[in-house]
């Protein structure tokens, strides 16, 4: 298997973005990607680009034939990736498995999502779509009540306190503040979070996300090519894709997603580190909560002492796991397609050391994306070179 590298990023802010058409900002996170990845005159062999809802919230199919050929990247194979919130996170792994098998040299992966021109209701019914509909979605159980469930599962079994699943907000926001890409850029005080709007108890605004616009993309190339492009490479070492149950009822540990915890231990084996070894972390935050359980998942605490890390500062900028630098999900918004690249993208960005809230002397980042009720999970390790 050949090695592979990220010799490119591009993203747009995420947010409201009223005056752009999902294709355009597809478009702008791909040219900022080969433009950042020097490739001009080189062919793309391949392009994957992920997407979950585009149908029923932007009224657009066929996203990316059309993307690849606004962009000129001729008749080369395209592929829609559909995994829910994990769509291009699969993207990215697809990229990465066409180069080390040796079937492509250069590959662009893209994520996009277009979701504030739709109303919150045909959103929530769309988003519901990801989980299982026979079973439970058609019952009545949305994504904050899955995660409501979650989290009230976590205080009842491993003591975990509402205000320390509420600092998780707290440092988000706090990151995300000074991300000129993020959704959000406020910070907000703990008495904030506790007293903000129910959602679905005991989930308050600010322990969820908000409905974002947005598309991220990276430009994949075999390793031993990238120094003919760029001398800021980053290496991918570890890739992992797993599944799981997609409903609460199936898991066997309400408070663990089998998928996140498989994918991690391919990962780990697949680049030969220890969660130990990871320098700074991107995870999946849908909601607070969702945090807690992923540092527990990908082994970087024990299970049950997540809420506990957050509190003792392990996964602030200045710790010893720093977890989304970049605000995560909470702060820097949820196009649902979109946020395993955008991921992907400020890992990068931390390992070429030009990041915004830089973690000093980050040599391996992780990124961890995460699809539905838990039912599929990739987790990506890079490397500076």
């Amino acid at each position: 298997m050949r090695k592979v590298s990220v010799i490119g990023i591009g993203c747009t802010p995420f947010g409201k973005q009223n005056s752009i058409g999902i294709i355009d900002l597809a478009l702008q996170a791909c040219e900022g990607a080969l433009s950042d990845a020097q490739v001009p005159g080189r062919p793309i062999d391949a392009f994957y680009l992920g997407n979950f809802v585009s149908e029923a919230l932007a009224h657009q199919g066929s996203l990316a034939p059309i993307v690849a050929h606004r962009l000129g990247l001729g008749p080369i194979p395209c592929t829609k990736v559909e995994g829910a919130c994990a769509s291009s996170g699969i993207a990215f792994r697809h990229g990465v498995l066409m180069i080390a098998s040796g079937l492509c040299d250069i590959v662009l992966v893209a994520g996009v999502e277009k979701m504030t021109s739709a109303e919150t209701g045909a959103v929530t019914e769309a988003l519901a779509s990801a989980g299982d509909a026979d079973s439970e979605m058609r019952l009545g159980l949305t994504f904050p009540g899955t995660f409501g469930i979650v989290m009230r599962r976590h205080m009842y079994q491993h003591g975990t306190t509402r205000e320390q699943v509420a600092m998780v907000s707290v440092k988000n926001r706090s990151n995300g503040a000074v991300n000129p890409k993020a959704h959000f850029q406020k910070p907000v005080a703990m008495a904030e979070v506790l007293e903000s709007r129910l959602i679905c108890d005991p989930l308050r605004l600010y322990d969820c996300t908000p409905i974002s616009d947005g598309a991220a993309a990276a430009v994949l190339c075999a390793a031993d090519l990238a120094a003919e492009f760029t001398d800021r490479s980053v290496d991918v070492i570890g890739s992992g894709h797993a599944t799981g149950p997609a409903t609460l009822f199936e898991m066997a540990d309400l408070t663990t997603f089998e998928a996140s915890v498989v994918a991690g231990q391919q990962a780990y084996r697949q680049a030969g580190v220890a969660p130990g070894d990871i320098d700074v972390a991107e995870v999946h935050d849908c909601f607070t909560i969702a945090e807690i359980t992923a540092i527990e998942d990908l082994g970087f605490v024990a299970k049950g002492k997540g809420g506990a890390a957050v509190a003792e500062g392990l996964t602030a900028l200045d710790g010893t796991l720093p977890t989304n630098p970049s605000g995560g999900l909470l702060s820097k918004g949820h196009p649902v397609g979109a946020t395993g690249l955008a991921q992907i993208y400020e890992i990068v960005a931390q390992l070429r050391g030009d990041a915004v809230n830089q973690v000093k002397g980050a040599e391996i980042g992780l990124a961890h994306n995460l699809g539905g009720t838990g039912a599929v999970s990739t987790v990506h390790i890079l490397k500076r070179r």
